[in-house]
């Protein structure tokens, strides 16, 4: 086989990046872009190249972890076992493929009993019991690292406390999916509008927010229930020897499990059993997107064993997407909170999937043309996954005389700021970043967080009153607060506002390279925002800096030039730069460095564990400030890792890879070596 191309391993780069990009708004932020089949689109493409070329597979490919990283604000759990996703097929014959490689993997002919369920669209979740006593929950996070969510658990009428029964494990860990039934769903969404509040998008995106809430007394109030799928842990005791026997122990003992599950004899049962369920879809009162087939008993499971990121005893089969077609009425241009433009039909309601759907996202204007859309057409509607509806062709035959082209704005439509368009990139952004209402609430967390100016007491929830009680409307703004309009909000006191603005007052003496990240221009790091001030010494400098100027700098390719200087072109941005200058803001001036002359330059460093004399941000930036890059991971690139007290797996695999390690005594003498000779 020939070597790879350079525009294939371009692509795995690009579709790596799509992938955990759309993972961290799926998972993290629930604000999904794109439909549960293009991601999976994205995915198969990704699968479909590293199988192709192993070579090319590297230990920060999403095909090597599940779902995305934890969501901040909640205690940190690692599951004693992996919490592992499914591969998935959409026909017969596809089952059939899964059972035959199972068979020739076990050496033999007969058909393999099944374990079937229909598959929850909702929130994986991991419960500890011991001594029979629910002690922790957790969600499933990035398969190894979950959220502690118990407070909100205990709070769910369906999931017992205590198990009640025989024969229970000393230490059991059960494994199910949390979710919000349609008719709670719609219940709380009219409660919501009765109230004028914030409707929900779906129910799992509902169940995803209410299991993170920090009061479990709102938690409490919402409609979640769950369905118990396997189990983990297990100590002090026994269980079964199939799934299926499980199940009725669960059962005994008090915990939730699905009645429609059904135990099948090779793949044709199993495929009528999904057919079944498919018939059910529109009548359960709950959200489905196939059905879940597992080898029934555990003995086989424990033969056939897993791949990187999933099992090889069990297989999700996805239903067919439900389309009907309907009228496109208009195209309005939507601006997310990153900037991106999106183009977003306005359709005639139809009824589909269960619902009445009138939009549908049309993606970018690559889409556009790529279906050859226009104003008045006749369109076809796929609800994928239960999720966003989709637009996926034109009944051409029924296109009206007087249709209209769809025509890209020429100024963001929210703030009239420039479009970004990027050349061999399909999406069209707001360049206006500091001052778009669109992306105010994003730009103010980003601009406040821990990374950036650090502002101790600015958090999301806080901001998020404040803009919408209009008294920030741009990042410049949070110098502007009064103590009197900060006590006036929810939950804040006399202590807790005058902490707050001597937080920002101290944030006004900032590092240069700290400064240039917070603004939030696309794809400046913290790595790159301390290239920019090691190069340039001083922020106008930057600011005036040419493309080419910018690209001279190592690692600064293009593209990253081409952010930097649209983002400085944009007056508006440049507006709320001297309206921070003027309210004493003073990002600190240094002397500008070669990269090459830096004692660390060429070297990676991974930070882990609980430093006692600094957080991990100062010691990254103090790192970075000596030419060495600072990664999240280990791998056999790795130069060196500093470990603190409850270093984990990074250390582990750190030892296990050979990689330098040192204590924290070790790596404040590296400092003050560095520091004398500097």
């Amino acid at each position: 086989m020939a070597a790879p191309s350079n525009n294939l391993k371009a692509e795995l780069q690009e579709l790596r990046k799509k992938i955990e990009h759309h993972n961290i708004l799926y998972y993290r932020n629930d604000s999904p872009e794109i439909t549960d089949q293009e991601y999976d689109g994205l995915f198969d493409r990704l699968l479909e190249i590293e199988r192709a070329w192993p070579e090319l597979v590297s230990a920060d490919s999403p095909s090597q972890r599940v779902g995305s990283e934890p969501l901040g604000g909640f205690t940190q759990i690692t599951h004693e076992l992996p919490m592992l996703s499914l591969d998935k097929v959409f026909d017969e014959s596809e089952l059939h493929k899964f059972e035959s490689r199972i068979q020739k993997r076990l050496g033999i002919e007969d058909a393999i009993e099944y374990s079937c369920e229909p598959k929850i669209d909702g929130v994986a979740v991991s419960l500890l019991y011991e001594a029979g006593l629910l002690v922790r929950a957790a969600t499933r996070g990035d398969g190894k690292t979950g959220e502690d969510i118990t407070h909100n658990v205990k709070t769910i009428a369906d999931i017992p406390l205590r198990l009640e029964g025989k024969n229970i494990p000393s230490r059991l860990e059960v494994r199910g999916e949390i979710y919000m039934s349609k008719s709670g769903f719609a219940r709380m969404n009219k409660e919501a509008v009765d109230a004028g509040e914030k409707v929900f998008v779906n129910p799992r995106n509902a169940a995803a927010g209410t299991l993170r809430q920090l009061d479990s007394r709102v938690t409490a109030k919402r409609p979640l229930t769950m369905f118990c799928y396997s189990y983990g842990l297990v100590e002090g005791g026994e269980l079964p020897q199939s799934l299926s026997e499980v199940f009725e122990c669960f059962d005994d003992w008090g915990l939730p499990v699905n009645p429609e599950r059904q135990t099948c004899t090779g793949v044709e049962d199993s495929f009528n059993f999904c057919q079944q369920v498919l018939a059910l879809r529109n009548n359960l009162d709950y959200e489905i997107d196939g059905v879940v087939i597992k080898v029934n008993h555990f003995a086989l499971q424990n033969r056939l064993g897993m791949n990187a990121r999933t099992p090889r005893w069990a297989i999700a089969y996805k239903f067919p997407a439900e389309e009907v077609s309907t009228s496109l009425l208009d195209v309005e241009f939507q601006v997310g909170r990153t900037g991106t433009i999106t183009p977003v039909a306005r359709l005639a309601p139809i009824f589909v999937g269960g619902v009445t759907v009138s939009n549908a996202t049309l993606h970018n204007m690559d889409e556009v043309a790529r279906l050859g859309i226009k104003i008045g057409d006749e369109v076809i509607i796929r609800r994928a996954g239960d999720v966003i509806p989709k637009i996926v062709s034109v009944i051409l035959s029924r296109r009206p005389a007087n249709a209209k082209e769809i025509i890209s704005p020429p100024n963001c439509p929210v703030c009239h700021s420039d479009i970004e368009h990027i050349e061999d990139e399909v999406l069209m952004r707001c360049s206006g970043g500091l001052f778009c209402q669109a992306q105010r609430t994003q730009s103010i967390i980003h601009f406040a967080s821990r990374a950036a100016m650090d502002i101790d007491g600015l958090g999301i929830k806080l901001i998020e009153q404040l803009v919408e009680k209009q008294l920030l409307n741009s990042v410049a703004d949070i110098y502007s607060l009064q103590l009197e309009s900060l006590t006036d909000l929810e939950r804040m006191g006399d202590k807790s506002a005058a902490n707050l603005l001597l937080a920002i007052e101290k944030s006004k003496q900032i590092s240069l390279p700290r400064f240039l990240f917070a603004l939030g221009i696309r794809e400046v790091g913290e790595a790159t925002a301390q290239s920019l001030a090691s190069h340039f010494g001083r922020l106008e400098d930057i600011i005036s800096a040419t493309e080419e100027a910018l690209m001279s700098i190592q690692d600064i390719g293009e593209v990253v030039a081409h952010h930097i200087r649209a983002f400085f072109t944009e007056a508006h941005n440049l507006e709320v730069i001297a309206q921070l200058q003027q309210a004493g803001v003073e990002p600190s001036e240094t002397t500008p460095v070669q990269p090459e002359t830096l004692p660390l330059n060429g070297q990676t460093f991974v930070v882990t564990g609980t430093l006692e004399t600094m957080g991990r941000s100062e010691a990254k930036e103090k790192l970075q400030k000596l030419g060495a890059k600072v990664a999240g991971s280990v791998s056999a690139k790795t130069s060196c890792v500093v470990a603190g007290p409850g270093a984990g797996s990074k250390l582990n695999k750190a030892e296990s890879l050979g990689v330098k390690v040192i204590d924290e005594d070790e790596f404040l003498s590296l400092l003050e070596q560095h520091d004398k000779t500097g």
